[in-house]
This record gives structure tokens, sequence and C-alpha cells, in this order.
């Protein structure tokens, strides 16, 4: 009996590690060829969506700032599309934080002599999952780029998707590129690199002292401000659901059945039903 119960726990943490090994995959490996699309913003700030991450493009007359860079396999792509809104090369690429959908051009816009940089905490996990195209360059609260007389802000206000999230502020433009703190429907809170459920929503109250009205998110059409803040109030309401749900004594899996989120926009995703919700299930009860 205790044999067969030990190689039921066996199998079930062989599933388990197996299904988060796809997540990262998922989240580190390119997917299938994809025909990336250029939205405008204003003259000089576009957005190539399509593939991995939201791009963001900021044009000067000294070169181009880009935020992110989806795939390595994007990054011809990507590069066309800067040319057909201006000669300049890209000279600078910000990333939001380390996965492989906003970071696998690195090393391929390194190589064309970009700076990159990103949050040191972020880096710390593009080392110890040995991305390619690690940064040379970090932050610790808050940098900026100055180009052509143009400004990009990089701030960073603490955990919630990861542990090293930053938003990008494009001031004269009064944009926010959130990467994946704001996203369209449900969140992937990555317990692995230190994300937080709980710490999210707070970061992201930080953030709205910034001054924008439009948002550019990690996924999903270009926003305005309002957007951002319900999407705030809806975390906080679904964190509330999931807290009350476990404090009624539904394991995990009832608490998973029970949720109700549709009425508020929300889509239960895989990276949100495996990682996500027992996640933040187990935060709430520490």
């Amino acid at each position: 009996m205790i044999v067969r119960m030990r190689k039921a726990v066996l199998i079930r943490v062989f599933a388990l590690s197996l299904g988060l090994a796809g997540l990262w995959t998922a989240l580190t490996q390119p997917q299938a060829p994809v025909d990336l699309t250029v939205e405008k913003i204003a003259d000089d700030l576009h957005v190539i969506m399509g593939g991995g991450g939201n791009v963001g493009v900021y044009t000067t007359p000294e070169g181009v700032i880009l935020v992110d860079d989806k795939f390595d396999q994007h990054v011809p792509q990507i590069l066309a599309k800067v040319k057909s809104v201006t000669d300049q090369p890209v000279r600078y690429v910000l990333n939001t934080h380390h996965h492989g959908d906003h970071t696998g051009g690195n090393q391929k816009l390194l190589a064309a002599n970009a700076e990159i940089i990103l949050h040191r905490n972020a880096r710390d996990l593009m080392v110890k999952g040995n991305q390619p195209g690690v940064p040379r360059i970090t932050f610790s609260d808050e940098t900026a780029v100055h180009l052509g007389g143009k400004e990009v802000r990089a701030r960073y206000f603490g955990k919630g998707h990861t542990s090293g999230d930053a938003l990008i502020l494009f001031p004269a433009r009064k944009v926010l590129h959130t990467g994946d703190m704001f996203v369209s429907g449900s969140p992937f809170i990555d317990y692995s690199a230190g994300g937080s459920g709980i710490a999210w929503t707070d970061t992201l109250q930080a953030a709205l002292k910034l001054d924008f009205d439009t948002v550019i998110p990690g996924h999903g059409p270009i926003m305005k401000r309002a957007d951002l803040e319900q999407w705030v109030k809806t975390f906080a309401t679904v964190r509330s659901r999931v807290n009350d749900l476990r404090r009624q004594g539904k394991s995990k899996d009832e608490t998973a059945q029970l949720l109700k989120m549709d009425d508020l926009g929300w889509k239960p995703s895989t990276f949100w039903s495996q990682r996500s919700l027992p996640g933040l299930y187990d935060e709430l009860a520490r």
C-alpha cells in the first residue's frame, strides 16, 4: 500500500514537472512563424505586434529605442518593420523582463551594436536560466535613455509578474509600456521568477502615479489608462475571491472550479490555471 502511494506521488510530481517545463518552454522557445504588424501611436512611436511580446519602437534623429524584441526568429522582421518607419539604426533596447518572448532577440541585436538595458533582477534571472543575449547594463530603481533630444524612462516599482519587471515611460507621448505587468486577460504570476500576486497591484498602483494616457501592454491591443486602472481593480477582486474560497476550506482544485472570473472579463488561461492560481493560493496562505 505504502509503495503504491509513493509511486502515485512520484507520478504526480513527475507530471507536474513536465507541465512546468512545458510552460517554461512556451515562454522561452520560438513559436510558429507569424507575420508581424505595426500600429502607429504617434509619428515617432509605433508598436510591433504578433509573435512574442509587443515591441515599442521610438524613433529619434540619432537612432531607434526599442522596448523588448520578441523571439530570436523575429529579429529580421522587427528590423524590417523599423526600416519601414525610419532609416535610423536600433541603438538601444529596454527589456521589460527576462522571459524569452521579450528578450529572445537580444543576442542578434547586441551583435548589431545595440545596447540593451534591463532591471538587475531580470538580468540575474537570465543568467540563472542560461538565456542568450544577457545585457551589459542594468538598473535598480530607475534609469533613462536620452537620444536625439528625446527621453525614455525605465522604472522599477516592485514585484508582480516576476521580481524584475520594468515599466517604460515615453514622457513626451504620455505612453507607458508595461510589459507583462499588464496584459489583455488574466495574468501569469511567475512564482519561479519571484513574482507575487499580492504585491502586483501595489506595484501597478505606484506606476499609476506616472503621467500617461496610453498603455502598451505586454500582449494585446494598445489600451488607455482607464483600462489599466480597471485591470488593477479586477485583479484585486479575483484575488479576494480566491482568498475567500481558501478561507472556506476549499482546495486548490475546488477553488479553480468554483472561482468566477467571466463576469469580470477574465478567462482562465493555461498559465493562470497551472501556475498563477495554485501559486496565488499558496501565497495567500502564508
